[in-house]
């Protein structure tokens, strides 16, 4: 049995589905329910990751994890983000151990490398940031680290940094995109000239089962980090208006310069505070650092030890992006 973390969410519904599909028995430790992970046979275990004893009683049995479920965004309590990514993940390190479960295959994130700078074509020697803005990548790095270094002799572990997943029902980055573009509220943060790397969902799956199947204790995987994308920078307007032509949207082609977005978001991020609001303000200086800056990385590590290699390409992504909103 496989158990999954965060099979409710976007990326692990979609690994659990793929593996069930290929004969898999699973078992996913989740917040909400899922009742059609239900109709296809997972084994649903709602329990909180912080909770280390019904972490542990959740894997047993289990002879593999995969530890996807995380608090993500770029706002909320500090504490909110560190008992999900960095006490959960503990607690899943102390699950396999105490369960003899010998594979784990984590989902990172290149957030972890990201300094406010450029990133372009970097491979895994780059080390992690030693500054972060907000609690996401700091609490993100942190759990990444507990990983790497809970390799052993009796536990393989690997983690993988999807960059910006996207593609059918996807209710972050697409929704986002589609959302703000039928309303004219979305802005390019420069011209929208920086290249970005992302990867389509059904990569990204792919990526995290191929891991699965070549992790183990000694294997060539153990104990690295991987960058998981389509190997296809791009400019960023070039996505953006990619994902809105197929919703059936204009081209975005307005503009906001990089000091302009930082301000806003500084303006908006005190806003939120006096009002002492949660929900995620529509710009932070963080996102604009991240829009008005390069981001993408060599894949070549991924491809050599995983064996990986972006099965759908961006344009193809698009085309099936189209295909499932003209269904919606």
């Amino acid at each position: 049995m496989i158990l999954v973390t965060g099979g409710s969410g976007f990326l692990g519904g979609a690994v659990v589905r793929r593996l069930v599909a290929r004969g898999e028995t699973v078992r996913s430790l989740q917040r909400q329910d899922s009742p059609d992970l239900r109709k296809l046979g997972v084994d649903i275990v709602h329990a909180d990751l912080a909770d280390r004893d019904a972490v542990i009683q959740a894997a047993q049995t289990c002879e593999a994890v995969i530890h996807i479920a995380a608090k993500t965004g770029v706002w909320g309590p500090q504490e909110d983000y560190y008992r999900a990514n960095v006490l959960g993940t503990r607690n899943i390190i102390e699950a396999c151990l105490a369960n003899n479960i010998r594979r784990l295959v984590y989902t990172s994130t290149p957030s972890v490398i990201h300094a406010g700078g450029d990133i372009e074509g970097v491979d895994e020697s780059i080390p992690l940031a030693t500054h972060f803005e907000i609690a996401y990548p700091a609490t993100k790095a942190e759990a990444e680290q507990l990983v790497r270094s809970a390799n052993s002799t009796e536990l393989g572990t690997v983690a993988l940094r999807p960059h910006l997943i996207w593609g059918p029902h996807d209710p972050q980055l697409t929704a986002r995109i589609l959302a703000r573009g039928k309303i004219g509220r979305l802005r390019l943060v420069g011209k929208g000239l920086k290249l970005i790397d992302s990867v389509y969902i059904d990569n990204a799956v792919d990526a995290h089962l191929l891991a699965l199947d070549r992790i183990a204790p000694g294997a060539a995987c153990a104990g690295n980090a991987y960058f998981i994308t389509q190997g296809e920078p791009m400019p960023q307007r070039d996505l953006i208006n990619g994902i809105l032509k197929a919703g059936g949207l204009p081209p975005c082609e307005k503009y906001i310069s990089p000091r302009a977005a930082y301000a806003l978001g500084a303006i908006m991020e005190i806003i939120w505070k006096v009002l002492g609001r949660l929900d995620e303000p529509m710009m932070t200086r963080f996102v604009a650092k991240q829009l008005a800056t390069a981001h993408w990385y060599d894949i070549s590590a991924a491809k050599r030890d995983l064996g990986y290699a972006p099965l759908i390409s961006v344009t193809q992504g698009l085309q099936i992006l189209k295909q499932s909103l003209r269904g919606a």
